[in-house]
């Protein structure tokens, strides 16, 4: 008679408590890896577009703005971020923020706070050197903060305009 191969019901009960353990030991650390992930991207998201600003203000030689923006076609005054940002040429020296110049790309709004403070609470504002000026022609530096809960980022824009990242605790 030929011996039937397979698990029984108690192996297979066994397997499935030891996943069961390792499950339960495995989830929390994985939400903290996804919400650390969440962090990382949408603060890399922001610097990119500071990047973005700044190249292109350089290369055409004239003003480049970034600036909250909850519908994508204009600058907010409430100064948050968190609704979405759009980077567009403009506006001239003592010129307004809106309507925006040609638009150049636009940043939807992602999971969590991104907020400005001082003179980036609403925007952001590269001249043709790189360096980031106020619209009224004063030198423009700060931080903005991006959060979830207890975990985030400082992204904060020297006198040069370079954008460097720290740790924050929100």
């Amino acid at each position: 008679m030929p011996r039937e191969s397979g698990f029984t019901l108690i192996e297979l009960m066994v397997t499935l408590a030891v996943a069961a353990i390792l499950i339960t030991v495995a989830v929390p650390g994985f939400a903290n890896l996804i919400a650390e992930q969440r962090v990382v991207t949408t603060t890399n998201r922001f610097v990119t577009a500071l990047h973005l600003t700044r190249s292109e203000a350089v290369k055409r030689g004239a003003r480049v703005t970034l600036c909250a923006s909850g519908d994508g076609s204009t600058c907010g005054s409430a100064g948050d971020y968190s609704d979405g940002w759009i980077v567009f040429v403009g506006p001239a020296f003592g010129e307004p923020l809106n309507p925006p110049g040609e638009i150049l790309r636009v940043f939807p709004a992602g999971p969590l706070d991104v907020e400005g403070n001082g003179s980036m609470a609403s925007y952001i504002s590269y001249v043709a050197t790189g360096e980031t000026r106020q619209l009224g022609g004063a030198l423009q530096m700060g931080t903005v903060t991006i959060c979830d809960e207890d975990r985030g980022r400082n992204v904060i824009i020297s006198r040069t305009g370079r954008p460097r990242v720290e740790p924050s605790v929100c």
